[in-house]
């Protein structure tokens, strides 16, 4: 057999010269849009360096992210046009390289996200919260992305995909009501991110737990208590909580009270208030606010003073506390003046009681009382 009569031998309705030029276009459109890709990296790797745009960057990493089976997806797509296949056939291949290249598309779109999202994480100025809304973005994004091009690739091989959605409808409202919780974390989660009640580092309280946050996640936060072990709060539920952040107080407001025994003079009463300010306006970082003789307790004549501390530094507020309290027991005993404490004091009135009567017999009380009392009495 000659090499004539071999190349006019038909393969599948097209003669085997045919096949064989389809497969040298398949080489040679894969070889050439490797070594374009190739390139164009290059180049833009090399702007890139000399540049301190961020949308270079970003093409590089997304050429990165080109699979190989999509460049041989087109090449045999156009190793495919120089052949006559049949209608189902050819059909059959432009839907195998659409959805291909849809997911090609996910892919290069996931990464352009995951470049992004990258680069302002690793921002040094950018705040805790923003981090934490970055993660959040990012796996709303994707969930976006691979559902729609679910939809796009489904539409492309003959699906309704309007039909299937209303059935889906349906199913996702079973879905969403069995995972109500975990979506209700998610979407807590959001609030979070961009409602910012609080932030990684800031100081809260929750009903009875307190501690340093550590991390808000989509799901869960994560507490550091004083004590040292991890609290870890629904998102859902944090949100729905009385919460107290104590990073963000600026000063620190101070009520504390104090009782006197009532053996207290009324002269020294009236000069204690004045002394208690003198006190407190000594110590440094303290505004005072007032001090009153405020009432007149079970066991104790009470004051009551207020001051702010003008940061809120934990420590700063107990040290400057502690110094007050020191300088009042000092003063206190300069000036003879006793704190009270619980006590109780019975009087009790002193008297004579009425002698006690010696037991009388029936007649002796019907002779006392005469016949009347003795009738009554019988």
């Amino acid at each position: 057999m000659s090499l004539g009569t071999l190349l006019d031998t038909p393969l599948l309705g097209d003669p085997l010269s045919r096949w064989l030029i389809a497969v040298g276009v398949v080489i040679v459109a894969y070889t050439l849009l490797r070594t374009a890709r190739g390139l164009v990296r290059r180049r833009l790797r090399l702007i890139a360096e000399r540049t301190a745009f961020a949308f270079d960057d970003v093409v590089t990493d997304v050429l990165g992210a080109t699979h190989t089976i999509s460049f041989l997806a087109a090449a045999v797509y156009a190793g495919s046009l120089v052949l006559t296949l049949e209608a189902q056939v050819r059909s059959a291949v432009s839907h195998a390289v659409v959805v291909v290249l849809l997911i090609q598309g996910a892919l290069w779109a996931n990464r352009a996200l995951k470049t992004v999202l990258e680069r302002y994480r690793k921002d040094e100025t950018l705040g805790s919260s923003r981090r934490t809304g970055l993660a959040a973005i990012g796996f709303v994004g994707r969930l976006a992305l691979f559902a729609m091009v679910l939809l796009l690739a489904l539409e492309n091989l003959g699906v309704h995909v309007t039909t299937l959605l209303a059935g889906l409808g349906i199913s996702s409202l079973a879905v969403a009501l069995a995972l109500q919780n975990i979506l209700g974390d998610l979407f807590a989660s959001l609030s979070i991110v961009f409602d910012k009640p609080f932030e990684i580092g800031d100081f809260i309280i929750v009903d009875a737990h307190m501690g340093a946050v550590e991390h808000v996640g989509l799901r869960t936060t994560r507490i550091r208590s004083l004590s040292g072990e991890q609290l870890v709060f629904s998102n859902n539920d944090l949100i729905k909580s009385r919460i107290r952040n104590y990073k963000r107080m600026a000063e620190r407001r101070v009520v504390f009270s104090l009782g006197v025994t009532y053996a207290t003079s009324r002269e020294l009463v009236a000069r204690i208030p004045s002394m208690l300010r003198a006190i407190v306006e000594a110590q440094p970082k303290v505004r005072f606010d007032r001090s009153h003789f405020k009432e007149f307790g079970p066991s104790s004549l009470n004051f009551e003073i207020v001051y702010w501390v003008l940061e809120a530094d934990y420590n700063l507020y107990m040290d400057i506390q502690q110094t007050i309290n020191l300088a009042i027991m000092e003063t206190f005993e300069d000036h003879g003046i006793d704190f009270a404490f619980p006590t109780q004091t019975v009087f009790l009135e002193g008297g004579e009681r009425p002698p006690l009567l010696p037991p009388r017999s029936r007649s002796e009380w019907a002779a006392e009382t005469g016949p009347e009392g003795a009738s009554a009495d019988g």
